[in-house]
């Protein structure tokens, strides 16, 4: 496919570094870069459960005595 670009200052110098070093021609660089730039995954950081003390403790294996106590006896 042919295509159009254009290249900020700083990526036509180092795709021309590149050229240059490998003896390649620009289309072949950049092309390079961008197989290796769409293989590149972000590590994802462990999920991490936040909790704060609010200094209260329910019970809350029976639900519907939770909400009872919280809400009062006409929560329904």
């Amino acid at each position: 496919m042919r295509t159009t670009i254009t290249l900020d200052d700083d990526v036509a110098a180092a795709v021309d570094q590149r050229r240059r070093e490998g003896d390649k021609g620009v289309s072949e660089v950049v092309n390079d870069l961008a197989r290796k730039g769409l293989t590149v995954t972000e590590p994802r950081k462990a999920f991490v459960q936040r909790t704060h003390s609010v200094g209260l403790k329910v019970d809350v294996s029976n639900v519907a005595e939770a909400i009872s106590w919280s809400e009062g006896d006409d929560w329904k």
